[in-house]
């Protein structure tokens, strides 16, 4: 059989060892080990009790739906479709002085139609005047920057208070120096059209015509660590091996391919490794035997964040509020606070049996560090910036702070260079996957474990190794 060790225990290197166990493939040829340097799996996907509810999400909520890669992998996991619920209708706001609804007939924040932009008073009429110009633009050189792509299409307003909001808070991310290539939907428009607004309205068009009525977004009714536990389910099931608590210290060549080597010394001879962690610490472990990848993969800059829960009485909370998802802080107002989840409108489970209110707060971005705050300070920070923003004194009753280190990578302009370069410096059987490369949600990891584990399977094949 074939010997594969992945290391890293997050839904990357899940779901390279559920790809590679898949007994649809008849008599696999795949002996699978997980090595997990931490006492859970998961990675930055965690699920908690918290403030009345068995399961509150202290890293991502949801993954989209709208893109096959992760509904699918829940349903091959045994995870069945009542077991994965939507978010409520509640809208969504920027905080720009004061909340703003977001304008419709947006493509991650880039106007896709008009009327609401004429309407809206998060921008102003310079701003709106300036935004109108876009479909008389030419095209023009981005350098791969979706910021001076952004700006120079439609002005700073919409960059700073729609687009930069929107993007910037999925990835963590100061959109002045990131990759437009690593945002496809847009950089799509950007290939395909000359108008971005016109394209984006083109798009949108389109979109609606097909449009199955299907949400946008899911998650597991129990937690997203409840995907996680799935696909370990399924790996232990299906013949393969996780050790949890054991870190990976070495990989040295080895006569069947290469040799890990674990903190108490203990080593397993595999044919193929997957390095799925991020890639700052995966990159020591290449530093001697692919030196030339490990330096690329250690120059891929990361972002730190911190996750705030509260619990507010429902007395407290202002009328005015019901019906919002949350709401984003553009960078020109961020302080620490980028975004704030109003996590009882968002989702039905997630109501405390009192009526009191779960929030979840963001803090950290590319830019805007927080690894000098200490738990305290960063509870301090998160009650007075939401406070400020919805004009309430918060008195939250529960409270949690989580810390994910290293929780974004950033891709910076040309960062799809650094990772083919990466790819063509690593030796044979040596493979990478995880968010440090193609993509950050959680259907971009799976669809990247994924990938790996068919190089493997390929490198197999044209060996003469893979068995049918």
């Amino acid at each position: 059989m074939t010997r594969v060790a992945i290391i890293g225990g997050g839904i990357a290197g899940l779901a390279t060892a559920v790809e590679l166990l898949d007994p649809a493939a008849g008599e696999h040829p795949f002996d699978v080990t997980v090595f997990e340097a931490a006492d859970r799996l998961g990675g930055k996907i965690g699920t908690t009790a918290f403030g009345g509810v068995d399961q509150v999400d202290t890293g991502a909520d949801a993954f989209l739906t709208r893109v096959p890669q992760a509904i699918d992998f829940a349903r091959r996991v045994g995870l069945v479709d009542d077991d994965i619920t939507s978010p409520t209708p509640a809208s969504a706001s920027v905080w720009f002085d004061r909340l703003h609804d977001i304008p419709g007939g947006i493509v991650l924040g880039v106007p896709a139609s008009v009327r609401p932009f004429i309407t809206t008073e998060l921008l102003s009429w310079r701003g709106k005047l300036r935004a109108a110009a876009e479909p008389l633009l030419p095209r023009r050189a981005h350098g791969d920057s979706l910021g001076a792509y952004v700006r120079g299409r439609f002005g700073d307003e919409v960059h700073e208070r729609l687009v930069d909001s929107l993007v910037g808070s999925i990835y963590a991310t100061d959109t002045d120096h990131s990759s437009l290539a690593a945002v496809p939907q847009l950089a799509g428009l950007a290939a395909a059209n000359r108008s971005l607004l016109i394209g984006a309205r083109r798009q949108r068009l389109t979109a609606a015509a097909t449009a199955s009525g299907a949400p946008i977004f899911g998650a597991p009714r129990r937690g997203m660590a409840a995907l996680v536990d799935a696909a370990a389910g399924y790996v232990t099931v299906h013949g393969g091996t996780i050790r949890v608590g054991t870190r990976v210290v070495a990989i040295d060549p080895h006569e069947r391919g290469w040799q890990v080597v674990d903190g108490d010394g203990n080593s397993l001879a595999v044919d193929h490794v997957v390095l799925a962690a991020p890639a700052r610490p995966a990159s020591a472990l290449l530093a001697g035997i692919a030196p030339a990848a490990s330096e690329l993969m250690a120059g891929v800059e990361h972002a730190d964040i911190i996750m705030v829960r509260l619990r507010i009485p429902a007395a407290d909370w202002p009328p005015e509020l019901l019906g919002r998802s949350g709401y984003l802080v553009p960078k020109p107002r961020q302080r620490w606070v980028t975004a704030a989840s109003f996590g009882s409108q968002k989702w039905e489970h997630w109501h405390p049996a009192n009526g009191d209110q779960i929030l979840r707060v963001s803090i950290g971005r590319d830019g805007l560090p927080v690894s000098g705050l200490s738990d305290s300070d960063a509870l301090t920070a998160a009650v007075d910036d939401v406070s400020r923003h919805l004009r309430f004194d918060l008195q939250p009753t529960d409270t949690s702070v989580m810390r994910w280190t290293d929780a974004f990578p950033q891709y910076r302009p040309h960062h799809h260079d650094r990772v083919a370069a990466i790819e063509a410096a690593l030796p044979h059987g040596i493979h990478v996957a995880g968010a440090s490369y193609r993509g950050i949600g959680i259907p971009a990891c799976i669809a990247d474990g994924q990938r790996a584990a068919r190089a493997i399977a390929i490198s197999n094949a044209q060996t003469g190794e893979f068995l049918s």
